[in-house]
């Protein structure tokens, strides 16, 4: 039992097919080749029916199965077809729907005819090669063109039936251009030049047929187009309101499609044809202006990159079925489609991959991009010197107060002016610019606002452990020694905070800053807030970072909890000093964020027991503690004797998901 019969053969009526794919209607779909029979879509809801009808014939099959919808979408050309369908399915009492195509806008040196045998006799006192675009079923009337199995070059479905129909003609093999549609203006251009072509005979087929692209080829290439004109056709609808038709006849509640269309560069010349090909069917454009207008779309727009604007406006006009939705580069690229996704529970969503800029500036520079650390500046602050010491090839995006001259001199400013860039501005339009040069004399030349780079450090020198001897540290201010945090004590305290690349960090009384430069070290991607009352020490912390290279590092001198009161909230915490503030400390942590990760140094008594009280009041009920006793070995004489350091407690505690539900409930009362 089906619900409807499809006759099809044609683009509109696959597209219909596929739209019927993903419905719960079961279609029989009827096609006149065996060729038709492998462009139909494949599916379990989806029947295919191959051969030639006759109006009895379809009227039997109608009588057999009794559909509920006949929808002729074959040729505009195939009129006594339609026809036959209309007679077929008025007599079986069947309500018949045709899917129309939409007609193309004429352009170039045109002669309108109204048949084939017209098309014929107007060529007959012609001189030159002509191109037939008509079919192999209808090549007899040109028989009366002089010398025409010389002069004749059809183009014909690669199948042995369109061959054979051309042999019974008299149409020499290499006179046959045996091959399937679409065809773009190009194509189309390179067969005119190649056959010598001086006439092109098409029908009327409307742009699903590849009429724009011939009539643009033709009048590129300067050659006469005889035009077969469409028969007048019955009433019908196009594929968009036949769908609509389908989904109220049928009762469907069917989502609306959203495209999300990667724009490439922004040049419409780097779209996909599969992205080209869904704006051309949208029924409405979003998003930055620059992008609609690159579109060159002729349809409704609205001009927003926001994600809340776009959806408002989208509930706002729920009259569209099929919007498209723009972004410049690669919709998985740092795109705003990330954000927007999540937003789109109420739409059948799909995405079309584009050209990025990293691909784009990557094949310009002919470097290959598979391994590269790939980032962004644009609009994000990262140490970007620390990933192009640890990576010999780093790929950014640079914009806004981040522009590529600020980031040669930050490159530069961190002993890095040596390194290797290239600067892509404009990519794909006919202003582009490429850059080359080194970091240090780049820094001085102005680019444009949005830039790719792509660096490259040919002497990288790959960090292996973020851990370093206390040597490597100053302490010295003035005639004073800053105390710091040794190097065991801080190795096992940092691996205890279990740090991902991009964590918020507070290092709570910094002293040198040793495990603030440790911390930077083992979150590349993230910021360390070093906080420390002392100024000679906030200075000592400073130079520690800039002679390792962790800009990351920002050095808050105060004492906590007030210096940190307008701190972003962090995620993980070192206390190494609390100066008696430990309760006050720790109930900062937890009101800028409960699942805080935090653990603590201590090294006198009074100060374990003082915390462990402050840890139970505020309501971690399970810590770790760790006693950390460090001896080392010291020469007397021929012996080595080793001689202890404090022993140091360290403390690590986060809140389980049962704590931090108690702990709202008691504030929500």
């Amino acid at each position: 039992m089906y619900d409807i019969c499809l006759f099809s053969g044609t683009t509109e009526g696959r597209e219909l097919s596929e739209y019927l794919v993903a419905t719960h209607l079961q279609a029989l779909v009827c096609v006149a080749t065996e060729y038709g029979e492998i462009l139909s879509p494949k599916a379990e809801n989806i029947s295919t029916l191959t051969g030639r009808m006759d109006e009895a014939a379809m009227f039997a099959l109608f009588q057999k199965e009794r559909f509920s919808l006949v929808i002729d979408a074959t040729h505009p050309h195939a009129q006594v077809v339609t026809d036959n369908i209309q007679n077929a399915a008025k007599r079986a009492r069947l309500p018949y729907l045709r899917l129309l195509r939409d007609p193309a806008l004429p352009q170039g040196d045109i002669t309108y005819v109204s048949t084939l045998e017209q098309a014929a006799q107007h060529l007959q006192n012609s001189q030159g090669n002509i191109l037939v675009t008509t079919g192999s079923k209808e090549l007899s009337p040109y028989a009366c063109i002089p010398e025409h199995q010389d002069r004749l070059f059809v183009r014909v479905l690669p199948t042995q039936e369109a061959l054979s129909a051309c042999a019974a003609q008299g149409i020499k093999a290499p006179n046959i251009i045996a091959m399937q549609g679409p065809f773009s203006e190009d194509m189309n251009r390179a067969m005119i030049r190649d056959h010598q072509i001086r006439y092109m005979v098409t029908k009327e087929s409307g742009p699903a047929g590849g009429l724009s692209e011939k009539l643009a080829a033709a009048k590129a290439e300067g050659i006469q187009v005889v035009l077969i004109g469409r028969p007048s056709q019955v009433p019908g609808k196009s594929l968009e309101k036949v769908i609509r038709y389908i989904q109220k006849h049928f009762n469907i509640q069917q989502k609306p499609i959203l495209h999300l269309i990667s724009m490439g560069l922004g040049n419409p010349a780097s779209l996909t044809l599969e992205a080209r090909d869904a704006l051309e069917k949208a029924d409405c454009i979003i998003g930055a202006r620059r992008l609609i207008e690159a579109a060159q779309m002729q349809k409704p727009s609205f001009a927003s990159i926001l994600p809340h604007e776009i959806c408002a406006y989208l509930a706002e006009h729920p009259g569209y079925h099929s919007p498209a939705v723009l972004f410049s580069g690669d919709v998985g690229f740092y795109s705003g489609a990330k954000k927007l996704l999540p937003m789109l529970k109420d739409y059948e969503v799909k995405l079309y991959p584009g050209i990025s800029s990293l691909q784009a500036l990557c094949a310009k520079t002919q470097i290959s991009w598979d391994d590269a650390f790939i980032t962004s500046m644009h609009g994000r602050s990262m140490d970007i010197a620390q990933a192009v010491r640890q990576h010999p090839k780093v790929f950014t995006l640079v914009g806004g107060t981040n522009r590529a001259q600020s980031l040669c001199k930050q490159l530069s400013g961190a002993g890095l002016g040596a390194v290797e860039l290239h600067i892509g501005e404009r990519l794909s339009y006919p202003d582009e610019r490429i850059t080359t040069g080194l970091a240090e004399d780049l820094q001085h030349l102005s680019f444009d606002a949005l830039s790719a780079v792509l660096i490259l450090n040919h002497h990288v020198k790959r960090q292996g452990s973020p851990h370093l001897p206390d040597e490597a540290f100053l302490r010295q201010t003035g005639e004073k020694l800053i105390p710091m945090t040794k190097t065991e004590v801080r190795a096992v305290s940092i691996a205890k905070l279990m740090l991902p690349p991009d964590a918020i960090v507070y290092d709570i009384g910094s002293g040198t800053g040793s495990v603030s430069v440790e911390l930077a070290r083992s979150c590349p991607e993230g910021v360390v807030y070093a906080i420390e009352g002392n100024r000679e020490a906030c200075e000592l912390t400073q130079e520690n970072a800039r002679l390792h290279f962790c800009h990351h590092i920002q050095v808050v001198e105060g004492w906590a909890p007030e210096a940190c009161v307008d701190l972003p909230s962090p995620s993980h915490a070192f206390i190494g000093g609390s100066s008696g503030n430990m309760e006050a400390i720790l109930r900062m942590l937890i009101d800028k964020n409960p699942s805080v990760r935090i653990v603590i140094n201590l090294i006198a008594l009074e100060s374990i027991a003082e915390t462990l009280r402050c840890l139970k009041a505020i309501g971690f009920e399970e810590m770790e503690v760790v006693q950390l006793q460090v001896s080392k070995a010291r020469s007397a004489g021929t012996y080595h004797l080793m001689t202890a350091n404090n022993p140091v407690m360290i403390f690590t505690c986060q809140r389980t998901h049962q704590e931090k539900e108690q702990t709202s409930h008691e504030s929500e009362h």
